[in-house]
């Protein structure tokens, strides 16, 4: 891979993603369903501006476009974008949980699987083939989530959820690259924005008063959702996906060594060996972007959690 101001934006993107634990951890003592309001609120208010006052043209193209479809159309684009705003509102809710209340080394294993369980998930519902190679890391993930379940059912059973919610929102947005993709978020955003406002009165705790919460939250919707978010898009403007879905694999691996040295998390032998094993399927799916002087396949196309 030649060096250039893409693969930099791609890796810089994952890079920022890979300390996310630094933001959130301090919210420890605050519900996962309202980091998960404030998150999302503050976070369309953000774009929304961002959509308003630096892509107004882009809007109008999108919406020209949208009104041109035809009805069938137009209705796969509203579900495909609604349904993954589920998808995604979901993902984010389960990732804040497991980060705060299981363990940092259970929401850095989720994106370790992600990719993999994306693929298969993608040969099963898309009909995408997965060549030998592929399979064969996918079975050895499988065997690694065996062994991390012997003793550590609950870790392996939350990092599922966050990866099977996260690989069905790529699934589900695969068949929606029509529109702009910033635009598509903004719109899942305001979307889970207003299903959640009926129930914030009656779910919400008090509201925060800690200056800690909004620097936090700041840092989060700011430095770990649209800053990535852009690097993420604009990456994808100069090279394939497939490499920038290898680069996937330096969020959780950072996270993995930050809950190892940095929040003291014990790791045993067997998950170890576990981790390990799923490192060893990492590269021998991705073997033929790895190992290709020329890479000419784009498994999946992946975005900003």
């Amino acid at each position: 891979m030649r060096l250039n101001k893409y693969y930099s934006a791609a890796f810089l993107a994952f890079f920022i993603w890979g300390f996310f634990s630094l933001a959130l951890k301090p919210l420890y003592n605050y519900s996962s369903l309202d980091i998960l309001f404030y998150r999302v609120f503050f976070s369309v208010v953000v774009m929304v501006l961002i959509n308003l006052v630096f892509r107004k043209k882009v809007i109008q193209k999108d919406w020209n476009y949208f009104t041109n479809m035809n009805a069938k159309q137009k209705r796969n684009v509203v579900l495909l974008t609604l349904g993954g705003g589920v998808f995604l509102s979901l993902n984010w809710f389960v990732f804040i949980y497991v980060m705060n209340n299981v363990s940092v080394k259970a929401a850095s294993l989720a994106y370790l699987i992600c990719p993999i369980l994306t693929t298969v998930l993608a040969f099963f519902i898309l009909n995408e083939r997965l060549s030998k190679w592929q399979w064969l890391a996918v079975s050895i993930s499988a065997l690694s989530c065996v062994l991390l379940s012997i003793n550590y059912f609950e870790s392996i059973f939350y990092s599922l959820i966050v990866a099977a919610t996260y690989a069905m929102y790529l699934v589900s947005q695969r068949k929606n690259s029509q529109m702009d993709k910033f635009l598509v978020l903004t719109v899942q955003l305001i979307f889970i924005a207003l299903v959640l406002l009926p129930f914030y009165p009656v779910l919400s705790g008090p509201v925060p008063t800690e200056p800690l919460f909004y620097v936090c939250l700041f840092a989060i919707v700011l430095f770990f959702t649209i800053i990535p978010l852009f690097l993420n898009l604009y990456a994808l403007k100069g090279i394939n996906s497939s490499a920038v879905g290898i680069m996937i694999y330096i969020n959780p691996i950072i996270g993995f060594l930050l809950a190892i040295f940095f929040y003291n998390e014990e790791v045993s032998f067997l998950q170890g060996f576990s981790y390990f094993l799923i490192f060893i399927s990492v590269l021998i799916f991705n073997e033929r972007v790895l190992f290709a002087k020329k890479m000419k396949i784009a498994p999946s196309e992946i975005e900003g959690f």
